[in-house]
């Protein structure tokens, strides 16, 4: 059986670390050419030696999702380098913790600049460079902070409910152009903002995972795995849908 991603291209934005990284590597197993985007660069020229050594068709860029020249410019760049692009996966994202109340001006604005208009940059150029093709798939990265509230990531949780919103309305938006656009939610995941959230939040989440049917926080693996069904012509009848990936949270 062939691999379920070969001879598409893929773009990661926020592939530097965690979640973003991993899914790189299982896209990269998967068969797809892939282009890494972040703001820095170091991380992502020694992802991109990992997975060219390994023999994988790989890339990279900087950029930075809140601004639109940048968006412009990567996207341009993975059409450069790899002839089209068929597939997003939009996973960058900045992190915030503290009471509504509380939350400073600038870092509201900051936040909803990357986690919303960033992603809405992103689908904007995405879409501009795979309607001409007549398809593609988008995967954007929510998080269960999208599905529900809870105390102490106010800002966060806003901006992860409208990415969902963005992302059903791309789903209607884009759907007739033969673009589908699906959104994840996933729960705790072992990252580096995981481990600032503990620290924001004491006890916060290991009380998230004792209440978490599997009991263990998921992996970046095992998000870019759901991400990867998502962006194969598997997943090709499934568009709009929100798909946690939690290990039972929600349920």
């Amino acid at each position: 059986m062939s691999a379920p991603l070969a001879g598409k291209v893929v773009l990661v934005v926020g592939a530097s670390a965690g979640i973003g990284a991993d899914a790189a590597r299982v896209f990269a197993q998967d068969g797809a050419k892939v282009m890494l985007v972040a703001r820095s660069e170091e991380p992502l020229a020694a992802l991109t030696k990992e997975l060219t050594d390994a023999g994988h068709d790989v890339a990279y860029t900087v950029g930075d999702i809140a601004s639109a020249d940048s968006v412009t410019a990567f996207v341009d760049a993975t059409v450069e380098r790899f002839g089209r692009l068929d597939g997003a996966f939009n996973n960058a994202a900045m992190g915030g913790a503290g009471r509504l109340d509380k939350v400073s001006e600038e870092d509201f604005d900051r936040i909803m600049a990357v986690n919303v208009k960033g992603t809405w940059l992103c689908l904007r150029e995405e879409v501009r460079v795979m309607e001409p093709l007549g398809a593609g798939s988008i995967v954007n990265v929510s998080s269960i902070g999208g599905l529900r509230g809870s105390s102490g990531s106010g800002a966060y949780q806003a901006t992860k409910h409208a990415v969902i919103g963005l992302t059903r309305t791309a789903a209607h938006d884009f759907g007739p152009l033969g673009i589908r656009v699906n959104v994840l939610a996933p729960g705790p995941t072992e990252t580096a903002m995981l481990d600032q959230l503990r620290q924001a939040i004491p006890g916060g989440v290991e009380a998230r995972i004792a209440a978490t049917p599997l009991r263990k926080a998921g992996t970046g693996a095992e998000v870019g795995a759901v991400a990867a069904f998502l962006l194969s012509d598997r997943a090709s009848h499934l568009s709009g849908v929100i798909l946690p990936v939690d290990g039972g949270f929600l349920a």
